[in-house]
């Protein structure tokens, strides 16, 4: 049995096939009547347009290239898959260039493979510091968004508010009693970490706590377990912001080992809310992003290029939201 074709529609419909493909297009010398009449049509047939034939008509694809790094961490896997599902429902296809490392010539070599390939717009998720200048390079003309970028760039950028999301995991554990908060940090490279270093060190000042030094590490459950290691045998550590939810895993470990409890002892607040936190001993309080809302921005800025063919330098920032769980209570007296 052969796939329905757009005379089908048309026949269905009691239109022109023209008519149906000005309707595919979105073409807007179309009454709504008839287009109400041809998208039933589409509906009860279960017509797919032909994407190379409208390509030809269109002169771009309904395609998107996204360029992204290989990697498992939570943030840029979730920012993926919410952007995939953002733009099927548009319905744009995503074609995914990962590169090893986020440097000028791997984005470069992965833009260039989308543009051979004619998609309508790129994506850049580019949450480090090295991904900052490959996107200058890239050609002017290209209807670009970059996603977790740096928030100073004057470029279409859509992100997670890290700073206001850290200054309210930092506020939430100074409501809560404790005199100040210790931060382990993520990576110095990662924008992300950078943002929440600034909110954690700006709801202690408005608060006028002291300062703690910054326990620097990497974005691994085993890292936050080695700084946990070291907070564990400081008495004077009461409240600790990690910066992901796996750091918080690991400094849970190290807390347990060290006889310390939580949050009878310590608590902690980390950032993510990935599906897991909900199960650590105890239940994790943490700062959620919104990637669904994140991804559904960064497609809009991209399709508004699209159809203008006009670049923006339009940047828009998502509140994350404060998860509150069993991992914090008042200090010990």
């Amino acid at each position: 049995m052969r796939n329905p074709a757009m005379t089908d529609v048309a026949r269905l419909a009691g239109v022109s096939h023209q008519t149906v493909s000005r309707v595919l297009n979105d073409h807007p010398n179309v009454r709504e009547q008839t287009r109400s009449r041809v998208r039933a049509a589409i509906a009860e047939l279960g017509y797919r347009p032909n994407r190379a034939a409208r390509t030809l008509v269109t002169g771009r694809s309904q395609s998107i290239g996204v360029v992204t790094q290989n990697s498992t961490l939570y943030g840029p896997a979730s920012l993926l898959a919410a952007f995939e599902q953002a733009a099927a429902e548009a319905g744009f296809a995503v074609s995914v260039g990962s590169v090893s490392v986020l440097d000028r010539r791997s984005i470069a070599e992965a833009v260039a493979r989308h543009l051979d390939h004619r998609v309508a717009g790129i994506m850049v998720i580019a949450p480090v510091t090295s991904a900052n200048e490959a996107l200058d390079d890239l050609p002017a003309d290209v209807p670009l968004v970059a996603i977790d970028g740096d928030p100073r760039r004057s470029a279409a950028l859509v992100t997670v508010d890290q700073v206001t999301g850290a200054r309210d995991a930092t506020r939430h554990l100074l409501d809560a009693g404790h005199q100040t908060v210790w931060h382990v940090s993520g990576p110095a490279e990662w924008f992300d970490s950078a943002g929440r270093i600034e909110g954690w060190r700006e709801a202690l000042r408005a608060a006028g706590a002291e300062l703690p030094p910054l326990m620097p590490a990497d974005w691994t459950a085993a890292s936050g377990y080695r700084a946990g290691q070291m907070l564990a045998r400081m008495p004077e550590v009461t409240a600790i912001f990690a910066a992901n939810d796996h750091l918080a895993l690991g400094i849970l470990r190290a807390m347990s080992e060290r006889g310390r409890r939580v949050p009878e002892e310590v608590s902690i607040v980390g950032f993510d809310d990935v599906p897991e936190a909900a199960y650590f001993i105890p239940p994790l309080t943490t700062i959620r992003p919104d990637f669904g809302a994140v991804a559904r921005a960064s497609l809009a800025l991209l399709l508004e290029q699209i159809e203008s063919g006009l670049p923006t330098t339009s940047r828009q920032t998502v509140a994350p939201t404060l998860v509150s769980r069993a991992s914090v209570a008042p200090p010990p007296r």
